[in-house]
C-alpha cells in the first residue's frame, strides 16, 4: 500500500470516527446548551486527560513533531529558506507553500493525534467530543513542530556561516 493511500485511509477513519461522535455531542449541547470546548468543563476535562489512559501520548507526539520540524529546519537551511515561524508570519507570498510543506510531513501525525484523543475521551469521559479532539489533537504537534523547524533552521544556517567564515580566514 503506497504512503498516499495510508495516508488517505488513516484521514478517512478519523473524518468516520468525528461523524459517529458527532450526534453525541450534538444531543449533549441541546441537552446542556453549552458548547463543550467553550464550557467550565473544557479545562478540567484537559487536566485529566494528563492523569488518564492516553497520558503518554503527551510526550511522544510532541517529541515526534520536534524530531519532524528537526528534520524539515535542516532542509529549509540547505534549500536557504527562512526560518519556518519568521516566514510564515512575515512573507505572506511563501505562506501558503510553509503551510503545504508542515502539512506534507505532519498530516498522518495530525490524524493519529485526533484519533488517540478521541479513544482517550472514551475512555476517561465515556462521551467524545468532537471538536476537542480536533482541537487538542493538533495543537500537541503544531507548537513543537513550529518551534523546532525554525530554530533548527536558525542553528543549520548560523553553522554554515560560522564554518565558511573560519574556511575564508
Amino acid at each position: 500500500m503506497t504512503s498516499i493511500k495510508r495516508s488517505s485511509l488513516l484521514t478517512a477513519i478519523v473524518i468516520g470516527v468525528l461523524l459517529a461522535a458527532m450526534p453525541f455531542a450534538v444531543w449533549e449541547f441541546i441537552q446542556t446548551r453549552e458548547l463543550y470546548v467553550l464550557s467550565q468543563r473544557f479545562l478540567p476535562d484537559i487536566v485529566a486527560r494528563f492523569h488518564g489512559p492516553g497520558r503518554l501520548r503527551f510526550i511522544l507526539q510532541p517529541a515526534v513533531a520536534t524530531i519532524l520540524g528537526m528534520r524539515d529546519g535542516a532542509k529549509d537551511a540547505r534549500a536557504g529558506s527562512s526560518p519556518y515561524l519568521w516566514g510564515f508570519a512575515f512573507q505572506a507570498a511563501d505562506r501558503a507553500a510553509l503551510i503545504r510543506s508542515a502539512l506534507a510531513s505532519v498530516r498522518n501525525l495530525v490524524a493519529v493525534a485526533i484519533l488517540l484523543d478521541v479513544i482517550a475521551q472514551f475512555l476517561i469521559f465515556r462521551i467524545v467530543h468532537p471538536g476537542a479532539a480536533v482541537l487538542i489533537g493538533p495543537v500537541l504537534i503544531a507548537l513543537p513542530y513550529s518551534i523546532s523547524r525554525a530554530l533548527t533552521n536558525r542553528f543549520a544556517q548560523w553553522r554554515t556561516h560560522r564554518v565558511s567564515a573560519a574556511a575564508a580566514s
